[in-house]
């Protein structure tokens, strides 16, 4: 792979998962991933051009400072330059637009922007023979979802869904593992974050998104991963917890949702006897303090065996004075730099998910793959994640209209009923 062109990146949101800054600071929790990430890649060689648009262009003196003191403080060789968009401190919410069409089919863009934004930004630059890594979920919508299914087709460019818990070593051993405990029967999964949460989500909470699409979806994906030419959902019932969010001193609008929990029925493809059922909560009012950023484990249950998976707690925590303790999960990032003092986070699967992704695009603009390549493989691409957006939308409709919402095939198509 070193021999392959480089890539040209293009940054789509500046917001806490990209540069690690919140508008009040630096992050607290471990989420500073994709910028630190293709600032290393293009220190290793795989990225050349790096470019990052938002809407409000006064934020990046702000952010460069904070790139500065975080990361090329940091880590020796980093280089933390970039071009931006919107120029001139000036306020655009198209700005993806401009900056998209100074890009040349080939290059490609990373999209971590609020939910209601991904498939505009996508199909944009899909269009225009760009590659194309996003934030899950892909879409709110399963019809858009399948757009973008055809259009990454038609434009013959890879499109993923950042989806990296697929890379997490013990999510995707136990993947494994599943496959000797015969047909599926239960699976269930929890994840939160802690309600301040919502200090850095008020602008879009319960307006744009909720918290199953924005935390059910990771674990929702990797039930579909596991059960990927096993087993089908075929029908979403929703509810919902309310009351935190809406009131002091968050505020969020009326809609916002405190805890969302989806069932999920599945029938077996290969034997009509055996049904399943998955339960999915997503919360993002839990407790200050508890020592971890995202409570998150998951439940498998097989007709042979059972899995459980605890991954906020990976057997290491540290314990300071004024901190109480603390669990880390080195596994997703490490930030303490390496013996040389060089960034050393390869290993990290919040890593390994987007270099995965600038691999695959390389590949492909060397005429060394198709991204058809990709679906056969296991990765997160557009086309395998379709019904994780399915089970998504159904069970928004479920909460909106208070109703079981049906999921089948029509003509080779997904659809909801």
């Amino acid at each position: 792979m070193e021999n392959l062109t480089k890539l040209n990146v293009l940054m789509c949101g500046t917001g806490e998962y990209t540069t690690g800054w919140t508008g009040q600071g630096a992050s607290k929790s471990d989420k500073k991933v994709v910028g630190l990430t293709m600032f290393d890649l293009r220190r290793l060689g795989k990225v050349d051009k790096l470019a990052m648009v938002g809407v409000n262009g006064s934020k990046f003196p702000a952010i460069r400072q904070h790139l500065q003191q975080n990361i090329a403080n940091v880590y020796k060789d980093m280089d933390t330059s970039f071009e931006e968009f919107p120029k001139e401190g000036k306020i655009n919410p198209d700005a993806y637009k401009n900056a998209i069409d100074s890009m040349s089919p080939g290059d490609a863009v990373v999209v971590f922007t609020p939910d209601s934004t991904h498939y505009p930004m996508c199909l944009y630059a899909i269009e225009r023979g760009i590659h194309v890594l996003v934030t899950k979920p892909a879409t709110q919508l399963l019809s858009h979802h399948i757009d973008l299914i055809e259009a990454a087709r038609k434009h013959n460019v890879v499109c993923f869904v950042e989806h990296h818990k697929r890379f997490d070593p013990v999510y995707s051993d136990a993947k494994a593992r599943t496959q000797a405990l015969g047909e599926f029967n239960f699976f269930s999964a929890w994840m939160s974050q802690p309600k301040s949460q919502l200090e850095t989500f008020r602008a879009w909470a319960g307006k744009d998104s909720d918290i199953s699409y924005y935390l059910s979806s990771h674990h929702i994906d990797v039930c579909c991963w596991i059960l990927q030419d096993r087993a089908v959902p075929t029908r979403v019932v929703a509810s919902a917890a309310t009351g935190i969010a809406t009131g002091e001193p968050f505020n969020c609008v009326p809609e916002t949702e405190d805890t969302i929990t989806l069932l999920v029925d599945w029938q077996s493809i290969t034997s009509p006897r055996h049904k399943g059922t998955a339960v999915f909560t997503a919360s993002w009012t839990a407790p200050l303090k508890a020592g971890i950023h995202s409570a998150q484990h998951w439940y498998y249950m097989g007709e042979k065996g059972d899995i459980n998976v605890d991954q906020a707690h990976r057997g290491y925590d540290v314990t300071v004075d004024e901190m109480g303790k603390t669990w880390y999960n080195p596994f997703y990032m490490k930030y303490s730099p390496s013996e040389t003092g060089h960034f050393d986070g390869q290993r990290g699967y919040g890593y390994i998910s987007i270099e995965k992704f600038v691999d695959a695009a390389r590949a492909v603009n060397a005429g060394l793959a198709k991204p058809s390549d990709f679906d056969a493989c296991g990765y997160p691409t557009i086309a395998n994640t379709v019904l994780t957006t399915a089970i998504l939308n159904a069970g928004r409709i479920s909460l909106d209209e208070k109703r079981p919402v049906g999921i089948r095939k029509s003509e080779g198509i997904w659809v909801l009923e």
